[in-house]
């Protein structure tokens, strides 16, 4: 069962919100968040889903929405009754998987959850394969670098600083990149 936190900006009253997830399913986290306050509660409750309801979303708000987003992502939901595009565009760039500029109905809500449900899923996926490609480049570069300074404190080859890199890596039972920072940190705190 996904646990939903409300976020309001707005003095309107979001119980029928609450009401029509409730309906759905959903569990629905006791209280209502104001936008400062979003990335500590979501550090706190650790809901799956972050809806809000605003009028027109803020600067502040969208500030708020990108603090949670770097430290503890989740799929969001805006629900606004502002259409504009560079608003919708600043929004998405915040962290907002899904903004609806419609209003809020209860029967769009199980649809639109599951797709910035299964959106979000994707944006993950791709989040950690970038992740994964920049640290193997990382390692990469490291590995370079001592291959470098092996050949030329050694005067080797670039075949036999590899090969030297890699049983060193295989001796002590590391990566091979492990290996190449040590080399490399090595390197440094003898100059």
């Amino acid at each position: 069962m996904l646990r939903i936190l409300l976020v309001t900006d707005t003095e309107k009253p979001i119980g029928e919100l609450r009401e029509a997830l409730a309906r759905l399913g959903y569990d629905m986290l006791p209280e209502a968040a104001a936008p400062h306050a979003l990335p500590k509660v979501v550090e706190r409750e650790r809901p799956d889903v972050v809806i809000i309801d605003t009028e027109s979303p803020s600067r502040d708000t969208l500030e708020h929405l990108a603090v949670m987003n770097e430290t503890a992502p989740r799929p969001v939901l805006m629900f606004s009754h502002d259409a504009n595009q560079q608003l919708i565009r600043s929004a998405v760039d915040a962290g907002v998987t899904a903004y609806m500029a419609e209003g809020l109905t209860a029967d769009k809500l199980a649809p639109i959850l599951e797709v910035a449900l299964a959106r979000f899923a994707h944006e993950e996926k791709l989040r950690q394969r970038l992740a994964k490609a920049e640290s193997e480049l990382e390692d990469r570069k490291t590995i370079d670098r001592a291959k470098r300074l092996l050949m030329e404190r050694g005067k080797l080859s670039e075949h036999d600083a590899y090969a030297s890199l890699r049983k060193r890596a295989m001796d002590a039972g590391v990566r091979l990149a492990e290996i190449a920072r040590r080399v490399l940190e090595a390197a440094d705190s003898s100059r």
